[in-house]
């Protein structure tokens, strides 16, 4: 994941060494503690972006641990609550990890490719659940890349029409390829004009600062932009049409435990 690089290179400040990224773990348990219920030995598991969090407060209770109000604790560079030395991640030969934040890995699943799940398809997954996406529903993909291409295959799995927006028509090919089926060059004006109010659901998936005032209008009445890539300052939104539609926008980070298992025996199933 990029964001690895990012902490490596202290991209966004704050970074303490020595540091072991690695938040997109799969392997083997080779041992369980005394009290351990659910894995035993040889079980093949993943590990996600977060190790541990409060457990007691209400978005904890409510199975959305990333949102913990003390803060979940990362699966790397965070303060473990037990010991309070900084996690260190999957590029390590072993990790010790709390039960109920190692995950099953469906035997229908590639293991060469769970890996890009446990945070781009979380990632994704999430809010195209929180925005209750189903057959029927109209979804726009922002970008197509790490990110964009889970989104892409997670809505089509969903039942979603799926349109790709992007500045060329360069990844038209590949949106098509993983299931989309329109694509938006958004650089065409009247593309983007034929394109009003046609979107329950815009996952904007650019890792960059952008225009998001270009997007808003393709919205439908109550759609929402979902912000899933950028972090940082946002250029100035023009409220027009998030006022005359009552459309939204908002963000979204990872998912909760029992969501990201979810994902999983959902990407099993497709």
């Amino acid at each position: 994941c990029h964001t690895d690089l990012h902490a490596v290179r202290n991209d966004w400040g704050g970074t303490k060494y020595p540091l072991v990224p690695g938040h997109e773990i799969v392997g083997k348990v080779m041992s369980v503690g005394s009290d351990v219920t659910k894995y035993k030995q040889g079980d093949t598991v993943a590990v996600g972006c977060m190790v541990d969090s409060c457990k007691s407060c209400d978005q904890c209770d409510n199975h959305e641990e990333q949102l913990c109000r003390e803060g979940m604790v990362g699966t790397y560079a965070g303060k473990d609550r037990i010991s309070g030395e900084m996690t260190q991640g999957g590029y390590s030969k072993h990790v010790v990890v709390r039960e109920e934040f190692v995950l099953f890995v469906p035997q229908t699943l590639d293991l060469s490719r769970v890996a890009p799940l446990l945070c781009a398809g979380i990632t994704t997954y999430s809010p195209l659940h929180k925005w209750g996406v189903k057959k029927g529903s109209r979804v726009a993909v922002v970008g197509l890349g790490g990110l964009g291409h889970m989104a892409v295959k997670n809505a089509v799995a969903m039942g979603a029409t799926v349109t790709v927006i992007g500045r060329s028509e360069s990844k038209k090919e590949d949106a098509i390829t993983l299931g989309a089926q329109h694509y938006l060059v958004s650089t065409n004006d009247d593309e983007m004009k034929d394109a009003k109010s046609a979107f329950d659901l815009i996952i904007d998936t650019v890792p960059v600062k952008h225009d998001l005032s270009i997007y808003t209008p393709l919205l439908d009445i109550d759609g929402t932009l979902v912000i899933v890539g950028q972090i940082g300052p946002v250029d100035e939104v023009n409220t027009v049409p998030l006022l005359m539609g009552r459309r939204r926008i908002a963000g979204s980070l990872i998912g909760g435990i029992k969501e990201t298992q979810e994902m999983l025996d959902f990407c099993g199933e497709n």
